[in-house]
């Protein structure tokens, strides 16, 4: 069973976070999860571990409920389900979409919150979606495709902020389904499903850069959301509680 299209390891390019340089990296994959991990020290045994669990209650319930899999609307929460299952079943309810497109999100925050037990700073990527626990302040930035503000920007958060999500979606490169045309849709929560879905849901609804008013004011209605930035070809909208910073490599 496909939960999401593998990516190609030179194609994890849509974040790259300064402030983490203390931690070992190591990557982990199962069967089409890929994750890029930074902790105190190499936790893959445990990640994997982790990744097969929160993979086998997640494909346990689609076996029960098939449909789920497919499903572009909100999921009704009509069933009992496992934790990282019904957090996606609550963000499409709060997004207006598929609980599938929180499942990236999702599973980064639930794997970073228990290797937070491990280590007391700890980062997971999940093509793009990021759960980002650091003791010190850290900048995310922003990979927007051919966009000339791609590379340019980043979000910054103060060592207070943290925990966090940053998930993306993206019309235009990597591998999220989304029915618009942005370049980079960024969504800062505290939930990774939340994050996710929301990311999903702000994309779809940007065709031109002309959407990105709209789009970003529908992003301020959703209950649970900190921040999102847009990027559209050459224009970015913002809202929330972010600090937007240019980019020194």
């Amino acid at each position: 069973m496909s939960l999401h299209r593998p990516v190609r390891p030179e194609a994890r390019t849509y974040r790259r976070i300064s402030g983490a340089g203390n931690l070992q990296r190591f990557r982990v994959v199962v069967k089409e999860t890929d994750l890029q991990v930074q902790a105190a020290t190499d936790l893959s045994r445990r990640c994997r571990e982790l990744i097969i669990r929160e993979r086998g209650y997640l494909e346990a319930f689609i076996k029960q409920h098939p449909r789920f899999l497919t499903a572009l609307t909100p999921w009704p929460a009509s069933a009992p389900a496992p934790p990282m299952v019904a957090a996606m079943i609550d963000a499409s309810r709060s997004a207006g979409v598929g609980p599938m497109a929180a499942v990236a999100g999702a599973l980064a925050e639930s794997v970073g919150r228990d290797l937070l037990g491990c280590s007391e700073e700890v980062i997971v990527e999940n093509g793009g979606d990021i759960f980002l626990a650091l003791n010190q302040p850290a900048t995310v930035g922003i990979d927007a495709g051919r966009s000339p503000l791609s590379g340019q920007l980043g979000l910054r958060f103060a060592a207070d902020d943290l925990p966090l999500a940053i998930c993306t979606s993206s019309g235009t490169i990597g591998h999220s389904r989304s029915y618009g045309k942005a370049e980079a849709v960024c969504v800062v929560a505290r939930r990774g499903a939340l994050a996710d879905a929301s990311a999903t849901a702000v994309a779809n609804r940007i065709a031109e850069p002309r959407d990105l008013s709209a789009a970003i004011e529908f992003a301020g209605t959703i209950e649970g959301l900190i921040a999102v930035v847009a990027v559209c070809r050459d224009q970015m909208g913002a809202w929330g509680d972010v600090e937007i910073v240019p980019l020194k490599y």
